[in-house]
């Protein structure tokens, strides 16, 4: 198979493909905690600003932080202009609900910071991806790992985090997020967008990259050229002691 050139712009893909396929987690976690009008909302690692939207358009105040660059000028076009996004995460203050929605293992200082900080009962939720019998884009997750040449897959170990961040668990949840793209070459958009392929990206020849997505992929592409990939996200809720 010849892979498909996909021009590689990771920000505006995320926020134009790939962001949208967890709405059902977003939604899930804010109804739980019952986020609305009078609560305070921080969102770590918030992409590009759609669930700082959604719980927003719930009636709560919002600010966000997000290393990258390209997605945090994204998220203040999106955003009203009195919502708050920065590249560095904000000291904790008066926050009810703190969000972590696509955790990793090195988020880890900075929930370590927040517990010190944030005020004692604050919620802290993060999530990643679910059992892996229950996410069809497992495949493509192991050849992100494979490429980089990583022992493991790119799952944070959530429990794991909350243990090390001095967290007190008050729960979890798992919600069905699938995937559905226009096209193959969507598909790769979005799924290159997710940062799980960076470092092979860095490393490898990308259409090679491309080439791997591609064939990982191909079961689920149906018959009339869409991709259909049904997926579990797990998240948990620890609380500041």
């Amino acid at each position: 198979m010849t892979p498909t050139l996909v021009p590689h712009h990771p920000a505006r893909d995320w926020a134009e493909i790939q962001e949208r396929m967890l709405v059902p987690l977003y939604e899930a976690v804010y109804e739980r905690l019952a986020v609305g009008a009078g609560s305070r909302v921080l969102g770590l690692g918030c992409g590009s600003g759609l669930a700082l939207l959604m719980a927003a358009a719930r009636g709560a105040r919002v600010a966000g932080a997000d290393r990258d660059h390209a997605r945090v000028e994204l998220a203040r076009e999106r955003l009203p202009e009195d919502v708050t996004v920065t590249e560095e995460p904000p000291r904790a203050g008066p926050y009810d609900v703190v969000t972590a929605f696509h955790a990793t293992d090195g988020i880890l200082p900075e929930l370590r910071a927040l517990t010190r900080s944030a005020q004692p009962g604050a919620a802290v939720v993060l999530a990643g991806w679910g059992p892996p019998e229950r996410c069809a884009t497992e495949p493509v997750l192991r050849v992100a790992a494979r490429l980089a040449e990583r022992p493991s897959s790119v799952r944070a170990d959530l429990d794991g985090l909350v243990a090390e961040a001095g967290l007190r668990p008050d729960g979890s949840g798992q919600v069905a997020c699938p995937f559905g793209y226009a096209s193959e070459g969507s598909a790769v958009r979005g799924l290159l967008s997710t940062g799980a392929f960076d470092q092979a990206l860095g490393e490898t020849d990308p259409s090679q990259v491309t080439k791997e997505i591609e064939e990982a992929l191909a079961p689920y592409v149906r018959a009339d050229g869409t991709v259909w990939m049904p997926n579990v996200f797990r998240y948990v809720i620890a609380r500041v002691p």
